[in-house]
């Protein structure tokens, strides 16, 4: 076939790879005779030229679209140009799939992304236009579908497409937590938004297979089906060679997936619009029949760079830049259709034509469409929380039947509150977890040896016997996959307690909520969600088990995360109360929480002498409502206000009664209970009646919590004000702040040399008071 590759020193790529694709056709004859629709084109594959036909159609569009986001850019009215160009191929993944099959698509799925939407207007349901969509994404317009101008993503809510962000190979737990819960929740009969032969799907370039997160979610996959539990999610690697500069090693995705067990491996050529067809249904019908992972390794090419800020000719040979476009698969989609005999080349180059014609006029409507205008506009959907819901999901009849009766065989020895011993924290947290798994059926608990062993520190004891049998469940040793598929299988409905064992342990999956869980309603405008409650043992103090790694007190991570809401009880009855509003607003508002518990203080059961009992509660399975961000106060001391959370209570606690009984100040000490968001109203208010305030922070002094209580009291006035003669000030009250060292935590006694001491707390209470 004669063509001629366009000159890089005359013209851009883009208009290269166009150029390059209308002289193809056009070289192309006329077939002699043309085949029925409906007959396969080869005899090795199941596709058919109507729906050969079809998705050329959709790689065309595609095309186009990445064509028109770079002239966008260069009008300066677009803010986006990865492009899906090379990896048209995809689309044959989508027509071997369902819509309702949950996936989660790399950022090069313009065709698959287009594909599915076709599909869904087949089924009769009203048609969404995937090129405006991704148009309108594209310029950050507000009425973008699904993001609303917030992000350029693939997604749809009616297509089953949660919108992705570009953190690398992120999203790949979240597909193994949907085919977990898709089988889970089918088991169980609980109600779920698919059909319960979904299978989850997850694409992703080659690159990105190298990343630990990519690691454990293949591993997880593959861990579960060597025990039998059901595992029907997709692997889909688009493998074009690159991942930006860096090239992949030759044959290393295959070398790396071809043989590994429990996970199957399928193989095609992505260009090839028949065997990528064929290769997709067989690894589609595998997993949907076996209920069992797959990898399908699509082999495609990279056209037009990573993007359009791309210089792709600085790291790479213009020769080898136009080898690739010479493998363009629009090209080989074109000469198929022709060759087969199912089209004539002016039928296409009409088709393509058409697409330019259209996509350039939604562009330009695009293009004038508003954008996003104000902060409010932007976080509007980021967390929503509806304090009237939360409040009203909390209230329940534990006595009323048939909750009753099932709370009775659930505690089987006694309903909890029928005991009149006071318990300590890790048991009432036992017992509320208890009651949630009777009162929620999509409420499952997990984590690393949550189930037999009940928790290293006994918080889920006996609670994998007393509930159905794979609600409480123990994962493999990753912290990742175990949020991942707490993400994943709350978007499908479920309502999941994860836990992780130690807070330093969070660090290392910390993305999955930072760049996953946390995002999702802000990139989906609330139309997917993720609510669920992730339990942290945490902070340090305790005795006889030292160490930085159980002992870890670092809450930065987690206090900059928008929308995340952070809870930390001291006392069981808190705990109770604060577990339930963090679960009814995951039910009801999707938010995403974060539950700290403080090691030292699971079994602490005396607060200032042996057997006083005074950190012992009383179960209530109907406590008092504790909203989010609502500080509790103990004592009304006039003399001096001690702010202070977790194992900072129980030592402010203890130190309040010091001042009073040594020195003759009169405390009251606030507790927090709430990280994120703070109780800056609470905090003020009760600071305002003594003038003096001294913040008990038991983590690091950089990034604590006591810095936004500090700058939030400053903000209310609420410190040494200047007055409009510059040699004086007006003070309105004096503020300080213990912390511990900005260091790890040692082992041994010397930890205590680091961490605030309740003598510390005394000290710096005595040197307040005697301010005016």
């Amino acid at each position: 076939m004669a063509r001629r590759l366009a000159d890089a020193t005359e013209i851009d790529r883009a208009t290269a790879i166009d150029r390059n694709f209308l002289a193809a056709v056009d070289a192309l004859s006329v077939p002699r005779t043309f085949r029925p629709a409906e007959a396969r084109l080869v005899p090795e594959s199941r596709l058919d030229g109507a729906l050969a036909l079809e998705l050329f159609g959709a790689e065309v569009d595609s095309r186009h679209v990445d064509l028109a986001a770079r002239a966008l850019k260069a009008k300066g009215q677009g803010f986006y140009t990865i492009g899906s160009s090379g990896h048209e191929g995809n689309v044959a993944v989508a027509a071997a799939l369902r819509p309702d099959d949950p996936a989660l698509l790399h950022y090069r799925s313009g065709a698959f992304f287009i594909e599915r939407s076709r599909q869904y207007a087949r089924l009769g349901h009203e048609p969404f236009d995937p090129v405006y969509a991704m148009l309108l994404g594209c310029v950050a317009a507000r009425e973008e579908p699904i993001a609303g101008g917030r992000h350029k993503v693939f997604g749809s809510r009616e297509l089953w497409i949660p919108p992705q962000t570009s953190t690398i190979a992120s999203h790949l737990p979240k597909a193994v937590g949907m085919a977990f819960y898709i089988e889970r929740a089918r088991r169980f009969g609980l109600p779920l938004p698919v059909a319960s032969d979904a299978i989850a799907v997850a694409s992703f370039g080659d690159a990105s297979v190298n990343h630990s997160t990519a690691a454990g979610a293949f591993n997880a996959a593959s861990w579960s089906a060597h025990q039998g539990v059901p595992m029907p999610v997709l692997f889909v690697c688009e493998d074009n060679g690159l991942g930006i500069s860096l090239p992949t090693p030759k044959s290393w995705i295959r070398a790396a997936f071809a043989d590994r067990p429990n996970l199957r491996y399928f193989r095609a050529d992505g260009l090839d619009l028949a065997a990528a067809y064929e290769a997709a249904c067989q690894a589609v019908g595998y997993v949907r029949t076996e209920r069992r992972p797959a990898f399908l390794h699509l082999g495609v090419v990279r056209l037009l760079g990573h993007a359009g800020s791309d210089a792709e000719l600085a790291y790479r040979p213009l020769a080898e830049v136009e080898a690739d476009e010479a493998r363009d698969p629009l090209i080989s989609a074109a000469r198929l259709l022709v060759e087969r005999g199912v089209a004539a080349p002016a039928v296409l180059r009409g088709r393509y034509e058409a697409g330019r014609a259209r996509v350039a006029e939604l562009a330009a409507r695009a293009a004038s469409r508003p954008r996003l205008t104000s902060a409010a506009e932007v976080v509007a959907p980021l967390a929503p929380l509806d304090t009237d819901a939360i409040a009203a999901e909390v209230r329940w009849q534990p006595r009323a039947e048939p909750v009753a009766s099932e709370r009775r065989a659930f505690w089987a020895d006694g309903l909890p509150e029928d005991d009149p011993r006071p318990k300590p924290l890790a048991q009432q947290l036992n017992r509320a977890l208890g009651d949630l798994l009777v009162r929620y059926p999509e409420v499952f608990v997990l984590g690393q040896d949550v189930g037999k062993k009940g928790g290293v520190y006994g918080v889920t004891r006996r609670l994998h016997q007393r509930a159905r049998r794979g609600r409480v469940f123990d994962t493999l040793l990753d912290e990742q996959t175990i949020l991942g598929t707490g993400c994943g299988a709350a978007q499908l409905g479920a309502l999941p307690v994860p836990e992780i064992q130690y807070l330093a342990y969070l660090h290392n999956a910390e993305d999955q909520l930072r760049g996953e869980a946390a995002s999702l309603q802000f990139f989906s405008q609330g139309q997917y969600r993720n609510g669920m409650v992730v339990r942290i043992a945490a902070y340090a103090y305790q005795k006889g088990f030292g160490g930085h790694f159980h002992n870890d007190h670092a809450l930065g991570v987690l206090r900059d995360i928008p929308g995340l809401v952070v809870a930390s009880p001291a006392l069981g009855d808190d705990a109770v109360a604060m577990l339930q509003t963090c679960v009814a607003a995951a039910r009801t508002c999707g938010t995403v929480c974060v539950f700290l518990e403080p090691i030292a203080l699971y079994g602490t059961r005396d607060l200032h002498a042996a057997g006083d009992a005074g950190l012992c509660t009383r179960y209530d399975p109907c406590p008092a409502h504790v909203p989010i961000g609502r500080a509790r106060v103990h004592g009304d001391g006039q003399d001096l206000c001690i702010v202070s959370w977790a194992n900072g209570l129980y030592l402010s606690l203890r130190a309040a009664r010091r001042l009073e009984q040594e020195h003759g100040i009169r405390a009251r000490v606030v507790d927090l209970r709430w990280i994120v968001p703070l109780p800056i109203a609470d905090v003020v208010r009760e600071a305002r009646t003594s003038g003096r305030v001294l913040v008990v922070d038991e983590t690091r002094r950089s990034g604590s919590p006591s810095e936004a209580l500090l700058a939030a009291l400053l903000e209310e006035g609420f410190a040494t004000q200047p007055t409009r003669r510059r040699t004086r000030s007006r003070t309105t009250g004096v503020v300080r702040r213990l912390t511990a060292v900005d260091t790890f935590v040692p082992l041994g006694d010397a930890a205590n040399l680091v961490l605030v001491q309740e003598a510390d707390i005394v000290a710096a209470g005595v040197a307040l008071a005697a301010r005016g």
